[in-house]
């Protein structure tokens, strides 16, 4: 079986975010970027399905600038076989994510499309959910573990009142959740190897997707700094300060 994982470039999660001076976004130029760490646990599920013998080929794609080649080679040093790069300088919207991997989906005929249930740059957990409803495959998102059998899935979700688990015939749509797995660190060895591996270029226009922006940032603006805290010397003290901030009805 063949495995797609999407993986996104995004600004690393180490870094502390700063806004640009006009408000019209988050400053990208000379900030380290590194991979979605969300696509990274996908990564990670899709080597641990190859090493049990489910999976054969491992391919990760990536749709951006020629910089979101760095993230497919860490992609390919964890482990992965080929990349994919859908090269554009616009902004890419998870609609249209979703459009151009439906289109690579068709050409690729993976078995499973295994993803990370967001990206941290924007948060949306969107493009999934449309990949799966573009091509009418069944789906299960925010997956914290994952067993295929016999052509199923079966993936135990995370949600807002605990865990489900429900099985899916196979080919699916997979999103994942940070608890699925803790993602290896790549090898000196493999880091060389994956200099050698190939990555196949292409265009949205070449795969026939139309790149449109449907939204319209108006302002971006920072977090208000958190008030500091004071210490009190007794409980009695304590809940006189409790009494000035808190009404009771």
């Amino acid at each position: 079986m063949k495995v797609l994982i999407p993986i996104k470039h995004v600004i690393d999660s180490n870094i502390r975010i700063r806004v640009k001076p006009d408000q019209s976004g988050v400053e990208t130029t000379n900030v380290k970027m590194s991979m979605n760490p969300f696509d990274e646990v996908a990564i990670e599920e899709a080597l641990q399905l190859r090493e049990a013998g489910t999976a054969e080929e491992l391919v990760v794609v990536s749709i951006g600038t020629a910089q979101c080649g760095d993230t497919i080679r860490a992609g390919l040093a964890m482990g992965a076989d080929r990349g994919i790069l859908v090269k554009t300088d616009v902004e890419i919207e998870p609609l249209t994510a979703a459009k151009i991997l439906r289109a690579i989906v068709e050409h690729e005929n993976p078995g499973l499309v295994l993803l990370g249930k967001q990206a941290i740059d924007d948060d949306s957990n969107q493009t999934g959910q449309m990949l799966a409803a573009l091509l009418s495959w069944p789906q299960a998102t925010f997956a914290s573990n994952l067993e295929l059998t016999d052509g199923h899935a079966e993936v135990t979700r995370e949600t807002d009142g605990g865990s489900e688990t429900i099985n899916i015939a196979m080919p699916a749509v997979i999103t994942v959740d940070l608890s699925l797995n803790e993602p290896r660190y790549a090898s000196l060895p493999n880091i060389i190897k994956a200099r050698e591996k190939l990555i196949f270029t292409t265009t949205p226009e070449d795969l026939g997707v139309e790149v449109m922006t449907r939204l319209t940032i108006l302002k971006i603006e920072e977090s208000p700094m958190r008030q500091a805290g004071i210490k009190v010397a007794s409980v009695a003290e304590l809940v006189d300060k409790l009494r000035g901030k808190v009404k009771v009805t």
